[in-house]
């Protein structure tokens, strides 16, 4: 009997260790949870990149800002310096007309400019060549330069050229053409010659045509 006794004691022993054992495993399964958790709040952290993509876009908010305010300075009209812009070949109406006056010993040819486009300024000189039988003639400046003046949309001014008349009897040079470069401008605009048809010949020393400056031949309207 004392045997049986011993025997029981020993499998109760055993049967106890085994359930520790199994309680041990248990708690260690109940830590997984929690350091799962952990994991799942650390990827929770770099859900802070949203943030981050917040930044961004706050950040091309202010680009947009930026091109808002280049397109401000594109449409104003104005130059680098804050100053109305010169007027450009392609925003001007050119055309001319004969005014000469009868009894003057001179032909006069008025050439206007009409602005259809924004404010733009105008001085000094336009650039003027006429197209003649023996070539291109450079016309020469005569007066003091214009001063600065603004030319709204849809105003106009005038500068006058001046050339001798052909009194010699002769055949004299034929004007086929006039060609007309605003001030401080490139790109020169062609035009039909409204003048007296030819030039007397010279002995080739100089020009015998002179432009005057803007608003030489009226005031403007």
């Amino acid at each position: 009997m004392r045997v049986h006794k011993l025997t029981f004691a020993a499998l109760a022993v055993a049967a106890s260790l085994s359930l520790t054992a199994c309680n041990g495993d248990d708690t260690t399964a109940q830590g997984d949870p929690s350091s799962a958790s952990s994991e799942s709040s650390s990827s929770g952290g770099s859900g802070s990149g949203g943030s981050d993509q917040g930044d961004a876009e706050q950040g091309g908010g202010k680009d947009s800002g930026g091109q808002n305010s280049g397109g401000t300075d594109e449409g104003n009209g104005s130059n680098a310096d804050g100053q109305t812009a010169k007027c450009r070949t392609d925003a001007l109406n050119i055309t001319a007309s004969d005014s000469t006056i009868s009894g003057d010993p001179d032909g006069t040819v008025a050439v206007t400019l009409e602005n259809s486009g924004e404010d733009c300024a105008l001085s000094g000189f336009a650039g003027v060549d006429l197209k003649t039988s023996e070539g291109s003639l450079s016309a020469e400046r005569r007066g003091e330069p214009a001063e600065r003046m603004i030319l709204k949309n849809g105003k106009s001014v005038s500068f006058g050229i001046n050339y001798p008349m052909n009194d010699s009897g002769g055949s004299g040079v034929k004007i086929t053409g006039l060609v007309v470069t605003p001030p401080g401008e490139s790109k020169s605009f062609s035009l039909e010659w409204p003048g007296a048809g030819t030039l007397p010949v010279t002995d080739g020393s100089g020009t015998p045509v002179q432009v005057g400056p803007i608003g030489s031949a009226g005031q403007g309207s």
